[in-house]
């Protein structure tokens, strides 16, 4: 039975710090962020994709493969 107090004295403890001790943020510092997110992810996306070009012209210069 103790191992069942000690399992609801956690969900206790972990639901009374998201309720008081979590600072949630607020609708426009969480669309910011949403914002900043979604930016980062296209430049991340188009580094990734320049370098998948260039890597791909290296790999048919060497190769001398036809470029499709």
């Amino acid at each position: 039975m103790n191992f069942f107090k000690k399992i609801f004295a956690d969900i206790e403890e972990s639901y009374n710090e998201l309720v008081h001790k979590v600072s949630w943020p607020s609708k426009n510092e969480l669309a910011e962020s949403t914002v900043v997110v979604m930016v980062a992810s296209i430049i991340l996306a188009v580094v990734i994709w320049l370098l998948d070009l260039g890597i791909n012209e290296i790999m048919h210069l060497i190769y001398n493969i036809p470029s499709l």
